[in-house]
């Protein structure tokens, strides 16, 4: 059992919180049953250490099945170890470091996708993370992350995907130029979620949501500049019946990648 926080094992470990050390190794950390559950069932090639106090593990009895079959091995811990290793303040008393295994954007393109998020500068994790969520319940192929995006291994990302980050391909740090023109060679149509746009009711009663598309979602603050704008096909917004100002970010591209969920399942 590893008793000893300041350890050299445990502070490899908890470096992982930072982005240096990730970019560094190819790793990234892992909190909580339901991540370890997700990457076991989904990706166990890519754990690469599990770690776990004995009461955790023993009341996780399904993390500790896959485990089991995955050929997996647990490293016991002790609370003060697992608390070191951890980002959040209360670590729920499993840990694991996983290799990062982002998808190319060649490939997320030759599958013949029919919806996908492009996300070019978002900067805020809890955000990235539901975006991702919300693409993973849409039903949508991948994730797309341009420009200054958030890094998706970052450990709120992660906990705000809650798992869904294991569920579909993710791709790192192309240029949003590239990401549209292999869209559109793709048969997709590129349409930027913007509050300059159109209404999306009226595109989706003249069956624009229906076809192949990539939605574009921009910066929390700023949106998308008028450059960028330009390399989309069309822009639409959100109408806002209340007195709201505007909608958070990922409300909004939930809202948005849905809509096309719908309008694509209805066209089949």
């Amino acid at each position: 059992m590893l008793e000893n926080p300041r350890s050299p094992r445990v502070r490899a470990v908890a470096k992982l919180t930072k982005r240096s050390a990730r970019t560094e190794t190819g790793l990234f950390l892992l909190e909580g049953p339901q991540a370890v559950r997700e990457a076991l069932t989904c990706l166990p090639q890519s754990i690469v250490e599990l770690f776990a106090t004995p009461t955790a593990w023993e009341k996780h009895a399904d993390v500790r099945m896959l485990a089991g079959e995955r050929g997996i091995d647990v490293q016991y811990v002790t609370e003060s170890v697992l608390a070191a290793m951890a980002d959040t303040v209360t670590p729920q008393g499993l840990v694991a470091v996983a290799r990062q295994t982002p998808a190319s954007v060649r490939d997320i393109f030759a599958a013949s996708p029919r919806l996908i998020a492009i996300c070019e500068e978002v900067r805020d994790p809890g955000n990235l993370g539901t975006i991702v969520r919300a693409a993973d319940a849409a039903g949508a192929d991948a994730v797309v992350l341009t420009g200054r995006t958030v890094d998706p291994y970052n450990p709120k990302v992660v906990r705000s995907t809650t798992g869904s980050l294991f569920h579909l391909p993710l791709s790192v740090g192309g240029e949003l130029t590239d990401v549209v023109e292999r869209a559109r060679a793709a048969g997709m149509q590129v349409l930027a979620a913007d509050v300059k746009g159109d209404d999306l009711l009226r595109a989706r009663a003249e069956g624009v949501l229906e076809r192949p598309t990539a939605w574009l979602f921009g910066n929390e603050a700023r949106g998308l500049g008028d450059d960028l704008l330009a390399l989309a096909d069309r822009a639409l917004r959100l109408p806002i019946y209340g007195r709201a100002e505007s909608l958070n970010l990922a409300t909004a591209a939930s809202v948005c990648l849905y809509e096309s969920a719908f309008a694509q399942r209805e066209g089949r």
